[in-house]
């Protein structure tokens, strides 16, 4: 949200633009001030893994396939404990 708000508030203003999609303006700007969370630059990580192996495999392979390659390479990721899952 907080992408979409920098790109258009020399336009319209941040202000108008909370009011639009409803919620407060404390709540951008507290979002714009926090740091990163371990969460979010992991997935960063793991984005620029996921393109790598799509590209050196022709754009064509499906997601099944980038997760199988990925796991076969050792790339690992966070997973939700098993009584989390509905």
């Amino acid at each position: 949200m907080t992408t979409y708000i920098d790109a258009q508030r020399d336009r319209y203003g941040v202000e108008p633009i909370c009011q639009v999609l409803q919620f407060a303006p404390a709540t951008y700007y507290a979002a714009k001030g926090r740091p990163a969370s371990a969460r979010s630059l992991r997935d960063e990580e793991l984005k620029a893994e996921i393109t790598r192996i799509w590209n050196e495999h022709r754009r064509v392979y499906g997601a099944d396939k980038v997760w199988a390659q990925l796991r076969r390479e050792g790339v690992r990721w966070p997973t939700a404990p098993s009584s989390a899952v509905c």
